[in-house]
């Protein structure tokens, strides 16, 4: 149960990353967006 709602809250922050970094208009915050979601992705597969 615990380890469900944990991945709901990651893909939940995946989402809002993934639509800033869609919205963004500066390729440097693109970037960084881009770097911002490889561990969230990780963690949302629980790979450590």
């Amino acid at each position: 149960m615990l380890t469900t709602i944990y991945r709901l809250i990651a893909l939940l922050v995946i989402l809002l990353v993934l639509w800033n970094l869609f919205t963004e208009k500066k390729l440097t915050l693109q970037l960084n967006c881009a770097m911002v979601l490889i561990p969230l992705i990780m963690r949302a597969l629980l790979i450590k």
